[in-house]
C-alpha cells in the first residue's frame, strides 16, 4: 500500500517517533511504500514531497521538530485548494493519508475525508487541548522544560525579593500552565479557563509579603482574560490562514501592573518557542510511538475518517469530526488541585 504523511501546524517533540513507527511498522509488517508531504498541506497543494523508507527514518527518534518540515497552510482558504490536494494524491498513486495535527489541520482531513480520500489523523497539540484523546506527545517535553525554568527563576526571585512572572503556552487551555505551575510550586497560576481579577492577584502577593514571604511566582498561559467576557492578550490583528490572532504580552502586561499595584519589583519571562524544541521526553517518544502504530494499524483496518486516541492508556479511535468540535479545557477536578495548596484567602 502506498501512504502519504504530513506534519501540519505547529511543531513539537515526538512528531519524528511518530513519523518513525509508522514508516517501520508499515515497513517491516505490511511491505507499505511511504512518501512524506513536506511542510503540511502546503506539500499537498504545491506537490513538494520526499520519500520515506527505512534510511530516512534512521536516527529520528530522538529528534525535535520534524524532517516533514511544517506550516499552518489551509487549503480550504486557496482557490480550489482541496481539489488540487486531491490531484496531488492521485497523481503519486497515494491510496490512504496520515495526517499528523492538532484541530486546525484535522479539519482539513476531515473536509477531505468527505471528499473520498481515505485519511487517518494522528493528534498532535503542544497545549494538549485537542478533543477525544486523553493526552497528545509533545506535552510531557514542554510541562518538564517549563517546570525546570520556574525551578529556575524560584532561586533568582528569592535572592532579589522579587516577582517573576513565567508566560507558558496554551491559547485556549491552561494544561500547560497547570501542570508546570503545581509542579514548580508556583504562587498564582493564571489559565483561560478561569478569567482573573488583575486586583485579587496583587491582594494574593502582598498577603505573600505580609506573611514575611517576599518573593512570588506567576505562572500564566498565553491565552489567560482579564476578566469575564474579554479577550486574551494579543500582537496585533493579523491572522493566521486559520484565523488565529497571534498571542502574546500577557507576562509583560501582569509584570508592569503588578508592579504598579504592589511596588514589588516585578520580571516577566517568557518561554515561547523554547517549549517546543529540542528532544523530546521518554515519556513523549513512547507514546509518540504508540500513535505511529496505532496510525498505521488503522490504516490497514480501514479505519479512514478516524483519529487515533489514547483513552486511560489504551490506544483506541474516534472520528475525526468528533475530536475537532470542541477543545478539552481543563477539568475542575485539577484546578482544585491547584486551588488546595493555596490558603483558601490567597486564592486568586
Amino acid at each position: 500500500m502506498k501512504i502519504g504523511i504530513l506534519t501540519g501546524g505547529g511543531d513539537c517533540p515526538g512528531l519524528n517517533a511518530v513519523i518513525r513507527a509508522i514508516v517501520r511498522k508499515g515497513v517491516f509488517h505490511e511491505k507499505d511504500q511511504f512518501v512524506g508531504f513536506l511542510e503540511g498541506w502546503r506539500g499537498v497543494l504545491e506537490d513538494r514531497r520526499r520519500p520515506l523508507d527505512l534510511e530516512a527514518v534512521a536516527g529520528i527518534l530522538p529528534r525535535g521538530g520534524t524532517i516533514l518540515r511544517t506550516s499552518r497552510t489551509n487549503p480550504a482558504k486557496k482557490d480550489g485548494g482541496l481539489e488540487r490536494c486531491i490531484e496531488t494524491l492521485s497523481k503519486h498513486g497515494v491510496e490512504a493519508l496520515i495526517v499528523l495535527g492538532g484541530d486546525d489541520t484535522q479539519s482539513v482531513s476531515q473536509k477531505l475525508f468527505e471528499r473520498g480520500i481515505q485519511v487517518v489523523a494522528v493528534p498532535k497539540t503542544i497545549d494538549n487541548d485537542l478533543g477525544g484523546t486523553d493526552l497528545c506527545f509533545g506535552f510531557d517535553t514542554a510541562v518538564s522544560i517549563a517546570t525546570e525554568a520556574i525551578d529556575r527563576v524560584h532561586t533568582t526571585a528569592e535572592a532579589h525579593n522579587r516577582v517573576i512572572v513565567v508566560e507558558v503556552m496554551g491559547r485556549d487551555s491552561g494544561w500547560i500552565a497547570l501542570y508546570s505551575g503545581v509542579a514548580g510550586g508556583a504562587d498564582v497560576i493564571l489559565i483561560p479557563e478561569r478569567p482573573f481579577d488583575i486586583g485579587a492577584v496583587a491582594e494574593t502577593l502582598k498577603r505573600r509579603h505580609d506573611r514575611g514571604i517576599y518573593f512570588s511566582i506567576v505562572v500564566a498561559a498565553e491565552g489567560a482574560k482579564l476578566g469575564p467576557g474579554s479577550g486574551p492578550i494579543t500582537e496585533g490583528t493579523k491572522t493566521d490562514e486559520f484565523g488565529h490572532v497571534r498571542l502574546g504580552g500577557i507576562g509583560n502586561m501582569l509584570a508592569a501592573e503588578i508592579e504598579r499595584r504592589t511596588g514589588f519589583e516585578t520580571r516577566a519571562v517568557v518561554l515561547g518557542h523554547i517549549q517546543r524544541g529540542g528532544s523530546p521526553t521518554a515519556f513523549d517518544r513512547m507514546l509518540a510511538t504508540r500513535y505511529g502504530i496505532g496510525a498505521i494499524d488503522l490504516v490497514h483496518e480501514g479505519g479512514f475518517g478516524r483519529m487515533v486516541a489514547l483513552k486511560g492508556n489504551h490506544i483506541t479511535s474516534v472520528p475525526i469530526a468528533e475530536a475537532i468540535s470542541h477543545p478539552r479545557y481543563v477539568n475542575k477536578e485539577l484546578i482544585d488541585v491547584a486551588l488546595s495548596l493555596l490558603d483558601r484567602h490567597e486564592a486568586a
